[in-house]
């Protein structure tokens, strides 16, 4: 999929002769940006920020990006997605769309743009909500691999305004001579313990997460975030 075909259906998602929310842009700080358990800022802080768009029919649109460190001089990430939320009866829910990663900061980071589809499906009940997401990319980081991420969460609600999210996922290659996790493993676990909260209009997660990954960005950490959404 190419930056032109993504930006047409973003468009196309803009342009529709539906009613329309208001924008909203969220501001979040961490002290380290996690991707599937990997560090992308060489385990230090993460500033970043998106830009949304919401239709009225679930539609949305929108922008984000974040401070990346991979060792080199790219060190930016800037992503862009469209998609479509529904709820499919009382309990049942869908989040699907598409989504372009971009990077910056030298003439070689765009080699690792990539597209990637998703589908993300809730299913709430007096238990809590279950969560069973995929996605799927056809050329990971500008290798020309197909690559898979499943994941499976579910969330709790301890107390009014606390709750908590476990989640385990599967970070898959489907060719291993292009793009493996480590030496000859094509897949590697993620495993994460979130505690969220809000205070004064501000998101608050305290979450605890680790892979079988042996590299020191991806082993065990505590990943504190502020987050912060305002109506524009």
């Amino acid at each position: 999929m190419t930056t032109m075909i993504k930006t047409s259906l973003i468009s196309l998602a803009l342009c529709s002769n539906l009613a329309m929310a208001d924008w909203s842009t969220t501001v979040t700080g961490a002290s380290d940006y996690t991707f599937n358990g990997v560090s992308q800022t060489d385990n230090g802080p993460a500033i970043q920020a998106s830009l949304d768009k919401a239709f009225d029919n679930g539609v949305y649109a929108g922008s984000w990006a974040s401070n990346v460190d991979f060792g080199t001089d790219t060190n930016l990430e800037w992503d862009f997605y469209v998609g479509r939320y529904a709820e499919l009866n009382s309990q049942w829910s869908i989040d699907y769309g598409i989504a372009y990663y971009t990077y910056h900061g030298e003439s070689a980071s765009s080699d690792g743009n990539y597209p990637e589809v998703y589908a993300k499906f809730g299913f709430n009940n007096e238990l809590g909500n279950t969560e069973f997401n995929f996605w799927y990319s056809w050329d990971y980081f500008g290798t020309e691999a197909g690559h898979t991420i499943a994941m499976v969460a579910h969330t709790v609600e301890l107390a009014p305004n606390h709750n908590l999210r476990a989640s385990f996922d599967i970070s898959n290659s489907l060719d291993g001579d292009k793009f493996s996790w480590q030496a000859t493993d094509k897949s590697y676990h993620h495993y994460r313990l979130a505690y969220q909260t809000s205070y004064e209009g501000f998101n608050i997660e305290v979450a605890a997460e680790n892979t079988n990954l042996d590299w020191d960005t991806a082993d065990e950490r505590i990943v504190l975030s502020v987050a912060r959404t305002f109506s524009l």
